[in-house]
């Protein structure tokens, strides 16, 4: 299973949980808070927001359960609006994570620590790299 996570920056972590570390999801529905020490980020505090099944359809939060429905939908997940007023029958997951989930998207909802992504390299050493790339194309010049 895979965990996506999103925050406050606009940036997303991938996370790729095995088949027994996924088992504190399993059974959660979309809003449901999740502890991060149940993925291994210890601090952290995610709220579930949507997710995918095993053959990718959508998780939404109005269909209650694992299952699959067709429902009639105008607009909302797995439904890009056309035009006004046209629906379309569309095949969406339940709301409920099981273990044939394939991803779970969350945000953050509470900072650990421990920062989610690794600082970024000073500028100066982004440019050192820059000036040692010109005068080897200003020769080819």
């Amino acid at each position: 299973m895979k965990v996506v996570i999103g925050t406050k920056q606009g940036k997303c972590l991938q996370k790729e949980l095995k088949e027994g570390a996924e088992a504190p999801l399993v059974g959660l529905k979309l809003g449901d808070k999740v502890s991060g020490d149940a993925i291994g980020l210890a601090g952290y505090e995610f709220q579930i927001t949507g997710g995918s099944d095993h053959c990718g359809f959508p998780m939404r939060s109005d269909i209650e359960g694992v299952q699959r429905r067709k429902v009639l939908a105008v607009e909302g997940i797995g439904q890009k609006k056309k035009a006004r007023g046209i629906r379309y029958r569309k095949t969406i997951a339940g709301n409920t994570i099981h273990s044939r989930t394939a991803q779970v998207n969350m945000k953050v909802v509470k900072e650990g620590k421990e920062p989610l992504f690794a600082p970024e390299e000073p500028a100066q050493a982004q440019e050192g790299t820059a000036e040692s790339e010109q005068p080897a194309q200003e020769q080819k010049a």
